[in-house]
Order: C-alpha cells, then sequence, then structure tokens
C-alpha cells in the first residue's frame, strides 16, 4: 500500500510509527508497522523477509536523524493461519531484538478490545513511506498521510471476477471513500490505521490502480492471538 491523496505528516506527530526495511530474494523492499510495546512491532504478515530492521522515531527515511532507533527484529511471527493468496489472516508479530527507548519520538498505540467494530463512516487516518501515487515509481523518503472513511463490507463486494476477490468481512475491514480519492498504496503495507487513537487496522491490500476503497486486516479480530502470542514472547 502508499499514501494517495493525502499530504506529508508534520514529523514526528506518529511516534508509534515504524519503517521497516525487509530483505527479500536478494531485494530490498519498505514495509510499515506500528510499536505496541517495547519489544513488539505490528505488520502485516506480507511483509515477511530473510532478515528485518525496524527504525522508530523516523520522518525522512532517506537520511539519519538523531531521533532514530534502528533496532534488528529477532523473530518474525506472521499469523499460523495467513495465506498469501486471499491475504486473509494478513497480521505479524514483530519481536525486536533490543527494548525501544520511550521517548516524545518513540510511543506506543493502543489497540482496540476484542470484538470491537468500527461504525461504516467514522473517519480514521493512514499513513506510510509509500508511493504517493499510482503513476509514481518513487517512494516517499518522508511520512505522508491521509484521513480516510471507513466503508461499509458492501462496498468491497467479494466477487471472482471484480477487485475484491477474497474480501472476508470477519477478518477485514474495506476502507476509503471512492469520491474522496484517498488511499493506501505500494510501500504503506503493514502500516496502522488509526480510528480515536487505537489502531483499528493494518494496510493490507487493494485494487490493482490504487482506486480507493483498499483493504485492511481487522486488528479487533486477532487481539486474544495478539495477546496470547505477546505474552509466550521470551527476552
Amino acid at each position: 500500500g502508499q499514501i494517495i491523496g493525502g499530504r506529508e505528516a508534520a514529523p514526528h506527530s506518529r511516534p508509534y510509527m515504524a519503517y521497516l526495511r525487509v530483505r527479500r530474494d536478494e531485494k530490498w523492499i519498505r514495509c510499515s508497522g506500528f510499536l505496541v510495546k517495547p519489544t513488539v512491532v505490528l505488520t502485516a504478515a506480507h511483509c515477511q523477509g530473510e532478515i528485518i530492521t525496524v527504525v522508530l522515531g523516523a520522518h525522512n527515511v532517506s537520511q539519519w536523524e538523531p531521533s532514530q532507533q534502528v533496532i534488528p527484529v529477532q523473530r518474525q511471527i506472521p499469523h499460523p493461519q495467513y495465506n498469501d493468496t486471499p491475504k486473509n489472516n494478513d497480521i505479524m508479530i514483530l519481536q525486536l531484538q533490543g527494548e525501544a527507548h520511550h521517548n516524545k519520538y518513540v510511543d506506543f498505540i493502543k489497540l482496540p478490545p476484542a470484538k470491537q467494530r468500527v461504525r461504516p463512516y467514522t473517519k480514521c487516518s493512514v499513513a506510510g513511506w509509500g508511493r504517493t501515487g499510482p503513476e509514481k515509481k518513487q517512494m516517499s523518503d518522508t511520512l505522508w498521510e491521509a484521513d480516510m472513511a471507513v466503508m461499509e463490507d458492501a462496498d468491497c463486494p467479494r466477487n471472482q471476477d471484480g477487485p475484491y476477490p477474497y474480501y472476508d468481512s470477519t477478518t477485514m475491514m474495506c476502507v476509503g471513500d471512492p469520491d474522496e480519492g484517498s488511499s493506501s498504496f505500494k510501500g504503506d503495507s503493514g502500516g496502522p490505521l488509526v480510528c480515536g487513537k487505537k489502531a483499528q487496522g493494518i494496510v493490507s491490500w487493494g485494487p490493482e490502480d490504487g482506486t480507493p476503497p483498499a483493504v485492511y486486516t481487522r486488528v479487533t479480530a486477532f487481539i486474544p492471538w495478539i495477546q496470547e502470542t505477546m505474552k509466550d514472547l521470551q527476552p
């Protein structure tokens, strides 16, 4: 995912954002994630790689900033039922090798209670370092953000011939008003959909041309798994 129709975020206004450098098949790709505990970042399962390095406290990822904390990932724990083709259960826990140092540039975001559902037409926001337009091949070096409305599940109709062939309303959210044109896109994968200061969604997949709505992982469906898995993490 990337941010289309958004704006550059005020530097360090989203201190929970994590920039992920992912090494996969001899290439480096980028994803986003978000800090939920001193040693835990949540992201999308499709951001797996041979090596992942997390950068916290970043605004411009093309340069070194004194606010940045660079921490290698010790363990990648994708959801056990993650499936790449329908992109279902697209969520992953990253255990960091060291603790994030909490300050004004690096902070946690709260998770919602299990089973809570965001009402359609609720205004939320998303951010990432992805592409800023369907025709723009270049990724953004600075953090971009956009406001998004949560849509009805029916706005992402599950139809084998349409853009949402695998939509599953129990584990996914339909986000982004086509009339407003903002959307996440390539490079934003794994970033949080923030509704009322809580991470309700994770950038997952969407139409190839970047037109909204896009599909997000529904965080509340995975709260029991997240809590159980975090309990078992050994330092």
